[in-house]
């Protein structure tokens, strides 16, 4: 690695104590939190954002007939109009702003459909004979329908704080709300008599599917379940039928009930893997519209007959975009990236592609996904690829994995011909090179998104990442598990990345955790209070981790804070999960994931620091927790986790290292430490003097807090870094006799790729005085007392949440863990 920068040696003496809060951007939450407007009524927003927002593809969604036989659908972000004669597709929109899931007026002269900038959702109203547009409502707007009458639009919108239905007048620009209750509402489906309404209910309790008498507002319900993320209702022309997407045994189904009986449904669609959504009627209630994703992962159109038969394809022969098209040649080469490197060979990226306007282009096969960080539409390229696009300016952004700066390049298309756009990517830092290996220990291949993939379609986004390592996570959805053929998938060879399935345990009351490194499942997946079975087990989260050690495994916490900077408060140590410090206090943790899109770095990192300054030597891990198979998603290994293997990389070198500590974590810094030859994860043989440090910072994102931390508190910080992003500090450093020493990188607000967390994090794993798990005394009785009162909340959380039911073992473990920890304190 080039060091660019040497400071002069400078000396820092530690006064040991309990850790200190660290120097962070002051409105932290969790690393990602929300880019559309905050909903109340939805525990988690990056589900919301996932489930229930449109999508994008390059086939057809959203498909609508209107009474007239006139046909719309979304694709690539626009309306196009389909001649089912000729099956042609011709553009009608065609701005910056993504657009889906249109609606026709009665009289088949207008199309209400929904408009996306990045940051809200609107209701557009469209005249289709002028195309003149009129917007109605603005913020999460949704789900547009017609009124029999054509006289008012009802639609979703979060206006009172979380989504519910609304009447739009058009003709008086009035508003009513339709509906108040707790959760959220949407995909309103009116009766053709205008006094009954179907529409998506989901709340805290469950999923439901709704018939609403408008006048009295009383509902009756047609369907119910939980976490059924692609089910969207379908009213049928005489009011009568609904078509549904649902989880089946071994995929989802498209199905068929009654509104005047519920209870009994027909499947109309199903197979292994299948994945139909999105649903519509034919204006003569004949025929079931729906999509589904080719193997390209490309939503094409299908239409099932209302009485049931062989499901027919409506293709789409060719597309008129309504302006000259050309190609773009696009190329990214990176001469200092992998372990060798060559200045003629092409390089994987990730890629974010506009035309002049800012509209987002996507390629004709594979996934699109969208970054709810920056507010991008992205995809990968294996090198070298050609798109289709608009004649005219054509904007392309790519980066390699964390550790390049992006690159931006513009093209001029002219009609008819093809442009080059070539982008050279230079890595700050070669992790490869200097020994070090990259891992996403923690997402969800498959977790109810809009296309199911399979475990070798990670590997393009693991090369577009520079990503060596994925542990994608079997998990429950619920009351379903799904995917377990999958857990003994694995692919550990010598030529390419490697890849492992991991399990995911959620006794939500008591915490998740993850099981790396096995080769069974531990069952049951799932229990504690909010479960309908083993509701009330008397189970403690050590056993899976013991089952998982058995196996040569590691178990350890999962995106253990969210919310808050600091859990250690009078009003947030209740934010610790319920069996963490009790399994800490036992030697039962592993691992802890210190960074997370999903949680915050800056507060697990003060949980992290008193198990440290206890004795418990925990090494740090990082994984993102997205689900791979929404489009709304951040990209796998956007936080991740550097490993330092001895010998030759393969897993069980890789694992080893992980679990040794010889790690940082990080969401775009990177940072190496040593003091005097020791690094993360090693001893430094006796303490009690002072010692010469090296540390190494390199980051393609702003960077505002650098520091050397012993036993939690910060002994040294270093200025800002330099144009090139890199630098080096050197300087001295007295220690104790006992605990350790590590680094710290703490950034502002993200604005801009690689990253896609909320503010840029890094941190190093301990180097250890004198032996791994020692201590400083006192530190180790500040963190012992720090960790009593947690574990004394989180007690009176297991009395509560299992109230009325005999617990022996939890309660035994837990006085266990007190004990362990009092002696610790004195």
């Amino acid at each position: 690695m080039s060091l660019s920068f040497r400071r002069a040696a400078v000396a820092a003496l530690l006064v040991a104590s309990s850790p200190a809060t660290l120097v962070a951007p002051k409105a932290l939450g969790a690393q990602w939190l929300n880019r559309y407007p905050k909903n109340a009524g939805y525990g988690h927003h990056v589900y919301l954002e996932g489930y229930e927002l449109p999508i994008m593809s390059a086939g057809v969604l959203d498909f609508a007939e209107s009474a007239t036989g006139g046909i719309v659908f979304a694709s690539r972000g626009w309306l196009w109009r389909l001649d089912p004669a000729t099956g042609v597709a011709t553009r009608l929109t065609s701005g910056a702003g993504v657009d889906s899931r249109p609606a026709w007026s009665p009289d088949g002269r207008s199309v209400a459909f929904v408009r996306d900038d990045s940051r809200t959702l609107a209701v557009i109203l469209r005249d289709m004979a002028s195309g003149r547009e009129t917007e109605l409502d603005r913020g999460m707007a949704m789900d547009p329908v017609f009124t029999p009458d054509g006289k008012a639009i009802v639609y979703a919108n979060a206006t009172s704080g979380d989504l519910d239905l609304w009447r739009h007048d058009i003709a008086a620009g009035t508003k009513t709300r339709l509906t108040t209750e707790a959760g959220i509402e949407l995909r309103p489906q009116l009766a053709p008599d205008g006094k009954r309404m179907v529409y998506l209910s989901k709340t805290r309790a469950g999923d439901q599917v709704r018939l609403r008498t408008i006048a009295d507002g009383s509902d009756r319900t047609l369907l119910t379940g939980n976490i059924v993320s692609q089910t969207r209702p379908a009213l049928s022309p005489d009011g009568n039928l609904v078509a549904y997407p649902w989880p089946g045994a071994n995929g989802w189904e498209l199905r068929l009930t009654s509104t005047e009986r519920p209870g009994v449904s027909i499947m109309l669609v199903g197979r292994n893997g299948g994945r139909p959504i999105d649903p519509a009627w034919s204006e003569d209630g004949r025929w079931i519209y729906y999509s589904e994703g080719d193997d390209r992962h490309v939503a094409r159109l299908y239409r099932v007959p209302a009485i049931g038969g062989q499901p027919q394809e409506v293709a789409v022969r060719s597309w008129d975009w309504g302006v000259p098209m050309g190609r773009l040649v696009i190329e990214t080469r990176c001469p200092e990236c992998g372990a060798a490197g060559s200045a003629a060979a092409t390089v994987a990226a990730r890629l974010s592609v506009t035309d002049a306007t800012g509209h987002p282009l996507i390629p004709a096969e594979g996934m699109s996904r969208f970054d709810g960080q920056n507010g991008r539409v992205f995809f990968y390229s294996s090198g070298t690829m050609t798109m289709d696009v608009p004649a005219g300016a054509v904007t392309v952004r790519a980066v390699h994995g964390l550790a390049t700066r992006e690159v931006t390049a513009t093209a001029t298309v002219a009609p008819g011909a093809s442009a080059n756009a070539s982008l050279s990517l230079t890595p700050l830092w070669n992790a490869q090179r200097a020994g070090w290996y990259s891992a996403d220990h923690h997402f969800h291949l498959n977790y109810g998104g809009q296309f199911a993939l399979q475990p070798q379609e990670l590997f393009p986004l693991m090369a577009g990442e520079d990503l060596d390592v994925a542990t994608p996570m079997i998990a429950n959805l619920h009351n379903r598990f799904e995917d377990q053929w999958l857990f003994q998938w694995k692919s550990l060879g010598t030529n390419g990345p490697l890849v492992r399935w991991a399990q995911e345990v959620r006794s939500h009351f008591l915490g998740h955790v993850g099981l790396i490194g096995t080769d069974q499942m531990f069952w049951p997946w799932v229990w504690g209070p909010g479960y309908e079975v083993y509701g009330r087990d008397d189970r403690t989260n050590a056993e899976p981790i013991a089952f998982g050690r058995k196996q040569g495994g590691a178990g350890y916490y999962v995106h253990p804070i969210s919310g808050n900077r600091n859990p250690f408060t009078d009003t947030t140590l209740g934010s610790i999960p319920v069996a963490l410090v009790a399994d800490a206090a036992h030697g039962a943790i592993d691992l802890l994931e210190i960074v997370c899109l999903w949680s915050n770095s800056v507060g697990t990192t003060e949980l992290w620091y008193r198990i440290l300054n206890a004795g418990f030597p925990v090494a740090p891990s990082g994984g993102t927790d997205v689900m791979t198979d929404f489009h709304r998603t951040m990209a796998v290994g956007s936080t991740r986790v550097y490993v330092r293997p001895d010998g030759a990389f393969n897993w069980e070198n890789y694992f080893a290292a992980l679990k040794a500590g010889r790690s940082f974590v990080t969401n775009g810094p990177m940072v190496q430490l040593k003091v005097g030859e020791q690094q993360p994860g090693d001893v430094i043989a006796s303490g009690g003097r002072e010692m010469a440090f090296e540390l190494s910072v390199a980051s393609a994102v702003p960077v505002d807090s650098i520091a050397l931390v012993v036993n939690g508190r910060t002994v040294w910080t270093g200025g800002a870094l330099d144009a090139s992003g890199r630098r080096t500090f050197l300087g001295k450093v007295r220690l104790p006799a006992g605990g350790w020493v590590a680094a710290r990188v703490v950034g502002p607000t993200v604005d801009g790729w690689p990253a896609m967390g909320e503010y840029s994090f890094a941190h190093t794993a301990p180097i250890w005085i004198g032996k791994k798990g020692s201590t400083e005394p006192a530190a180790r009785r500040a963190a012992a007392a720090d960790l009593l009162r947690a574990l004394g909340v989180s007690e009176q959380r297991l009395e509560a949440g299992y109230q009325g039911s005999e617990i022996p073992r939890l309660k035994g473990y837990f006085a266990e863990a007190k004990t362990i920890l009092e002696g610790l304190a004195r």
